[in-house]
């Protein structure tokens, strides 16, 4: 008797059918599952595009790592519940003694995603629909294969203890009560074994909690699992068709720009913008913060605190991401180097050349160690000469004081807090710096596509002091609001402390054409360095 399709696959005329419905989820799920759609009924389960892109991820982790361990930041419903639940029944009912455990936030949610499973079930074909052992409101198990499925709400108590489990779905984890006490007892259920599976998925919750800190692990390579980030604006769902004449107000206009948004898309970011943005008392004729939290186009954007306004303008940096600008060598090559002050902080040394930066080095130093800084900074200046190097001497002037010592002459100390040549626009040095950069993003950067720079730059908030001048948050309140040491942005603001020139070998080498249309103007020599 054929009771699993595995073992299907062993009679000959269901070879290459049952080949596919084992080892090809979507097209199992299309042909066997059922699911309920928001306007009702049942039809068969097609994976929509933000499921595709999640099971590729998915498939590429399990094939090069032997296994699945994946963090999945999303935006409000995209399907991503359901398609876990979709693989995780497929995996269960295609092998003997194993165990799949999914732990939700809320009661609600259990209920939900174990209606689900138990759908997938009852409307499977019957000639390969396995024999339920019990079927009851927190377990499926099946009794020929002893294998199955459990459910369960994160309580106060921890939960996944005593059990030996291989698929563990955690939903929306970052809305978890005793989140960590969960992890510890789940980590300990779930064998460090081939084939077994680990994913947690969430909408982002702001800038605390289990889910964001392993998060901001994964996207610096500090654990084993993937973070897989899909914008909103690729799940299809979300369009609507605009009336005829429609025009989108400024600030939407550039931010469909930005994200090259079709028309359909970006009225259907208007109308969900207005209804979020009413319903919390905010202007609907602006971007609130709530909409680009639930429906975040960056992972920055989904991590952001309540009423937090990043200095440095989210759709600035991504455009920066993807730009390709055109050969900057004409321009002087500054390096910025943000100096460690303990607490997890490294220091951290960030290139500048014109429009450009992050391209030739973008390198992080975990020591203390005056020399070995020292040694690194040295090496790097004697590979790609630099015309001006700044170093944060804020609150650690010793590795200026010996790389002046050791004779370099283009390295330069600033001090964060000191004042700025622009007293009346910026309360200090700090700020002048970081307006440079922010100006610079404005009129269009070039800079690595990469979410930790993205994290990084958008961290920092901003306001006026008493005098009406730029204020930036304080780098200790935004360190602990978002748990991010944030010193490649500040290498990056250092490479604006001062106006530079090219050094004299340079400048008699630059074609003379260049200096003849460069059209530099005081303030651009100011802000671009050259």
């Amino acid at each position: 008797m054929v009771t699993t399709l595995s073992e299907a696959q062993q009679i000959p005329r269901f070879q290459s059918v049952a080949y596919r419905l084992v080892n090809d989820f979507p097209y199992f799920a299309k042909r066997c599952l059922k699911v309920r759609p928001k306007a009702g009924g049942l039809v068969p389960f097609r994976l929509n595009n933000v499921q595709m892109i999640v099971h590729r991820r998915l498939e590429e982790q399990k094939r090069d790592k032997k296994k699945v361990r994946a963090l999945i930041l999303k935006a409000r419903q995209p399907g991503v519940s359901t398609y876990v639940e979709g693989r995780f029944f497929h995996q269960v009912i295609n092998q003997r003694g194993v165990g799949a455990y999914i732990l939700t936030h809320i009661q609600d949610a259990t209920d939900t995603i174990f209606g689900m499973t138990k759908r997938f079930h009852e409307y499977m074909p019957a000639a390969i629909q396995p024999v339920t052992k019990s079927a009851n409101a927190k377990q499926l198990w099946f009794s020929e294969l002893d294998s199955g499925i459990e459910v369960s709400t994160a309580g106060a108590k921890g939960a996944g203890r005593g059990t030996t489990i291989q698929y563990f779905h955690g939903s929306e984890v970052a809305h978890w009560t005793n989140a960590s006490e969960h992890m510890a007892g789940v980590m300990q259920a779930v064998p460090k074994a081939d084939g077994t599976e680990v994913i947690l998925e969430s909408t982002a919750n702001g800038v605390e909690g289990l889910f964001y800190d392993m998060c901001m692990d994964a996207l610096s390579g500090k654990s084993d699992y993937q973070l897989i980030f899909v914008p909103w604006f690729d799940h299809e769902e979300y369009q609507s068709q605009p009336p005829e004449g429609w025009k989108p107000h400024e600030e939407l206009a550039e931010y469909g720009q930005m994200y090259q948004l079709p028309p359909e898309r970006l009225f259907w970011m208007y109308n969900k913008n207005r209804e979020v943005a009413i319903a919390h008392s905010r202007d609907p004729e602006k971007i609130s913060w709530i909409f680009r939290q639930e429906y975040p186009a960056t992972i920055a954007e989904a991590f952001q605190s309540a009423d937090h306004d990043s200095f440095i303008r989210p759709e600035l940096v991504l455009r920066a991401r993807k730009a390709q600008l055109e050969d900057q060598s004409a321009f002087p090559l500054i390096l910025g180097v943000d100096t460690a002050r303990g607490g997890g902080a490294k220091t951290h040394i960030v290139d500048r050349r014109g429009r450009c930066a992050g391209h030739l080095v973008d390198e992080a130093i975990d020591t203390e160690d005056t020399m070995e800084i020292v040694g690194r900074l040295t090496r790097l200046m004697e590979r790609h000469h630099p015309d001006a190097v700044f170093i944060d001497c804020t609150n650690n002037p010793a590795i200026y004081d010996r790389m002046r010592e050791l004779g370099h002459k283009t390295v330069h100390a600033v001090n964060f807090g000191s004042g700025a040549y622009s007293s009346t626009r910026y309360a200090n040095k700090r700020a002048e710096m970081a307006g440079a950069c922010a100006e610079w993003f404005e009129e269009g950067a070039d800079i690595p596509d990469s979410d930790e720079w993205q994290a990084d730059l958008c961290a920092t908030g901003y306001s006026e002091d008493s005098l009406g001048r730029l204020k930036l948050e304080a780098k200790p309140l935004v360190v602990k609001r978002v748990k991010r040491t944030l010193d490649r942005a500040d290498a990056l603001w250092t490479t604006f402390a001062e106006p530079v020139r090219l050094t004299a070998d340079k400048e008699r080498a630059r074609p003379r054409v260049r200096k003849a249309n460069s059209g530099y103007s005081a303030r651009r020599f100011w802000r671009f360095g050259g």
